[in-house]
């Protein structure tokens, strides 16, 4: 339901949705906006041109465009992202008494039910946001990442940590061992994270099995998981079960495991192929070969499931570019991929203390350049054939520098 009305020279435009909250404040050619869950966190605003995004871990990155209208981003500082904070519970809590002392003018009542989540909202002050902040630090071991299409996810850890954890481009997952929770802990596990996420719960879109490869667990232990996690959710109301696989470990589990996963819920598998460039994949340090890519994903096709299929741009600088290009073109043109699977191209991020960028040093490569970079991408989605037939795969960029939950 969307209400509109006006305060002290704003326009006021509050959309009720069951996923949450959102409130416009217009003036002249500026726009504000806040945007709440159903248990009143702020996760999502604009102010002065400037979009804010908030993790539950507390965590808020803040984007623009620039003069030259090219994206620009950055994580705020702890003070900055209490400040935002603050001045939308400002805002909000000031709206709220306009409300309820009737000097806002809106074009209808508001109901008891929007006045509770009005009020709800407009009281997540600073200390709440921190509060809030440090109980996801009790309920999650910190998500490293997750595929672009999954940040609305609700994040389940039915693993801790990543099976390998070798790859030289990767330091999500340095600072834990692998683990696979039991029955009795991922039950607790998921309870706190329903206790958490409270009615917030309704802004969330999927599920997704974390952490980093948990569908390597040996299906005798990951079907008990799969059925806990239907003890607990409507999994086909939450638009079913999503997680990592890599490519070498897929091999392990056959059709019908994945078709019995399917049946569980299981809709999309996420693999990091990285490369079709065998060469290149060993000096990453990336177990397996493309190979072992191509057949899992035929067997997860199989089997119904859909793949995502991720694309490191960048990797191995000049030396491995041509054969990068080449390789991965190769591969994924093998794939029986249709509209139901996603092509992600993330580019190598570069980090003082990443294993990757000592290794690329020492071997003498030379990096690719942003721009290079992105035209490595544009070569190989150029090369891409698919079969009229199936259609066509969703192809997208991920910035894992963007990454919030």
């Amino acid at each position: 339901m969307v209400i509109l009305g006006a305060w002290k020279g704003y326009k006021l435009t509050l959309s009720f949705k069951p996923s949450g909250l959102t409130v416009s404040f217009e003036h002249g050619s500026q726009t504000t906006v806040y945007g709440y869950d159903r248990a009143g966190r702020l996760w999502t605003g604009l102010e002065d041109g400037v979009s804010y995004r908030r993790g539950l871990d507390g965590k808020v990155i803040a984007k623009w465009r620039q003069v030259d209208n090219l994206p620009a981003r950055r994580w705020l500082t702890p003070t900055e992202a209490e400040g935002w904070i603050h001045r939308a519970h400002h805002q909000m809590s000031t709206l709220l008494t306009a409300i309820e002392n009737g000097e806002a003018h809106l074009e209808r009542l508001l109901s008891d039910d929007d006045i509770e989540i009005l009020k709800t909202a407009a009281g997540f002050d600073p200390q709440r946001a921190a509060a809030d902040a440090a109980q996801y630090f009790q309920v999650y071991k910190p998500i490293g990442i997750l595929p672009p299409d999954q940040y609305m996810a609700v994040v389940l850890q039915a693993t801790e940590g990543c099976s390998f954890n070798t790859c030289t481009f990767c330091n999500f997952y340095r600072d834990r061992p692998f683990r696979i929770k039991t029955p009795k802990a991922f039950n607790h596990h998921i309870l706190a994270v329903k206790a958490f996420l409270g009615q917030g719960l309704s802004l969330r879109r999927t599920i997704f099995l974390g952490d980093a490869n948990a569908l390597v667990v040996p299906m005798p232990r990951l079907v008990p998981l799969f059925q806990s996690v239907h003890q607990h959710f409507d999994v086909e109301a939450l638009g079913g079960i999503y997680a990592f696989l890599d490519g070498f470990s897929g091999e392990k589990k056959h059709p019908g495991d994945f078709a019995q996963l399917a049946a569980l819920g299981l809709k999309r598998v996420y693999i990091g192929m990285e490369s079709g460039n065998a060469e290149l994949l060993r000096f990453l340090q990336k177990p397996g070969e493309p190979e072992d890519v191509i057949r899992t994903v035929e067997a997860l096709k199989s089997a119904g499931v859909a793949v995502g299929i991720i694309i490191l741009l960048g990797a191995g600088g000049h030396a491995f570019a041509r054969q990068h290009v080449e390789d991965t073109v190769q591969a994924l043109n093998r794939m029986p991929l249709d509209m139901e699977d996603i092509i992600y191209f993330s580019e190598l991020i570069e980090s003082e203390g990443m294993p990757y960028v000592q290794r690329a040093y020492e071997a003498g490569l030379r990096p690719l350049s942003a721009e290079e970079r992105l035209w490595q991408g544009q070569q190989i989605e150029e090369s891409l054939t698919f079969s009229e037939e199936r259609g066509t795969p969703h192809i997208s960029r991920y910035d894992i520098r963007e990454f919030v939950y």
